[in-house]
């Protein structure tokens, strides 16, 4: 599958230092500092194409493109991954309860998704994997799981038994009771009779009226959510060979953690006979009027609306920026409206021949960013900056508005 147009990057000054890059990792609930090495390996979980990009979705990818952006900055190979779940009961529900074709739907979307990642400037990943395409690759992995006895039929549908990574829950660290109730919250089957263990997951699906199906050696059907990222994330990154984890970062939204990421990272584990990933990054969600912003809720504010609407992109990323990316957040108007003026001032201020000293913001914006990619302290010494610059007079020291407007674009993605 392709994925959308390629971001130019501008270069930044070598005597610009970067320290190593420090990230929250949800399993350990701490800080932990990337290794010093040439590359590295990202997997980002895509969306469900059944409704265009809201501003959750934008804030999640945008997030991950920072850690792309601040690692390529310092002279690194980021090989990242991203699939599309273009197979998948919401989908078929969306489709069926619309009267249009599940695939037209899902190409409708994808379309309008690569188009608003274009526009929030946001860096393509190297391989762009629908789990359409993916579904050999899942068969194989699920005969690999069968071989390594770790799964078992009911009534023709295959489950993963959860148990059999010893790991298990070690990322989510939630409870028994805890778990099953999300996991039936987000589209497990906790309740169905005859699993082992009411969290087992779900992996091959047998062909039901009316709906899609693949051929395979379980029979025709398709497969489970769980299995289809582990599947392409194996497949289709460069795995560590002298590490304990195979990939180092595996992200998407804070909603993802469980069930979605334990599950996966359970079948990757015994797949892999290593731990997964190194890292588990989340962004935050975002809410609308005190409340989360969902589709079940109705209460979404989707990029290609507000942009066809006037809005800049730019202003939407910085936006979405303004606040630490693993918070929950309500959006507002008023950080659109802020988000503008700071553009605005930013677009005048680099405009003008004579600046204040660009070298000192530039490395505390990357200092920050260095730092879980604090974004309310790039904005801070932003706005120290322009207000630095407000009050140049001749005979000051100045600075290079080129060269800082370089920073912006390579650093946060916010072309001035």
């Amino acid at each position: 599958m392709k994925s959308w147009s390629d971001v130019y990057l501008p270069p930044i000054d070598s005597r610009f230092v970067f320290p190593m890059l420090s990230l929250h990792n949800a399993a350990s609930n701490s800080a932990v500092t990337l290794p010093n090495k040439a590359e590295y390996s990202m997997y980002v979980c895509g969306i469900t194409p059944y409704d265009a990009t809201h501003l959750g979705h934008a804030a999640t990818y945008i997030t991950f493109d920072l850690v792309n952006r601040y690692l390529t900055a310092m002279g690194k190979t980021v090989n990242f991954v991203e699939n599309v779940t273009d197979i998948d009961d919401p989908l078929l529900e969306r489709a069926h309860r619309d009267g249009v074709d599940w695939e037209d739907l899902a190409h409708s979307q994808i379309d309008l998704f690569r188009g608003d990642m274009a526009n929030l400037h946001v860096i393509p990943p190297q391989s762009y994997i629908g789990a359409v395409e993916a579904i050999p690759l899942i068969i194989d992995s699920i005969q690999s799981l069968q071989e390594a006895d770790t799964v078992y039929s009911v009534d023709g549908d295959l489950y993963f038994t959860v148990d059999s990574d010893e790991k298990f829950g070690s990322r989510s660290h939630l409870s028994q009771e805890k778990m099953v109730e999300i996991f039936s919250e987000r589209g497990g089957d906790p309740k169905r009779v005859g699993k082992k263990q009411p969290l087992d997951a779900l992996v091959w699906q047998l062909q039901r009226p009316g709906e899609p199906a693949w051929p395979s050696p379980f029979g025709a059907g398709r497969p489970g959510w769980h299995i289809e990222c582990c599947a392409i994330a194996l497949a289709y990154l460069p795995l560590n060979d002298s590490s304990e984890f195979m990939i180092d970062i595996q992200g998407g939204g804070s909603d993802l953690l469980f069930p979605h990421h334990e599950m996966g990272a359970a079948q990757s584990r015994i797949l892999g006979k290593r731990d997964y990933a190194r890292i588990y990054m989340y962004a935050g969600m975002i809410g609308l009027d005190g409340e989360k912003m969902s589709k079940s809720k109705g209460n979404l504010l989707f990029v290609s609306r507000m942009i066809m609407q006037g809005c800049d992109p730019m202003a939407i990323r910085l936006a979405l920026l303004s606040d630490r990316y693993a918070e929950d957040r309500m959006w507002q108007v008023e950080l659109l409206t802020q988000a503008n003026d700071l553009l605005a001032r930013l677009r005048l201020l680099l405009s003008r021949p004579e600046v204040a000293p660009t070298d000192p913001v530039i490395q505390k914006m990357i200092n920050a960013l260095s730092d879980n990619l604090d974004t309310p302290s790039v904005f801070r010494a932003l706005e120290e900056w322009c207000s630095a610059t407000e009050m140049v007079t001749t005979g000051d020291e100045l600075g290079s508005p080129g060269e800082l407007a370089r920073a912006l674009d390579l650093l946060l993605g916010i072309a001035v």
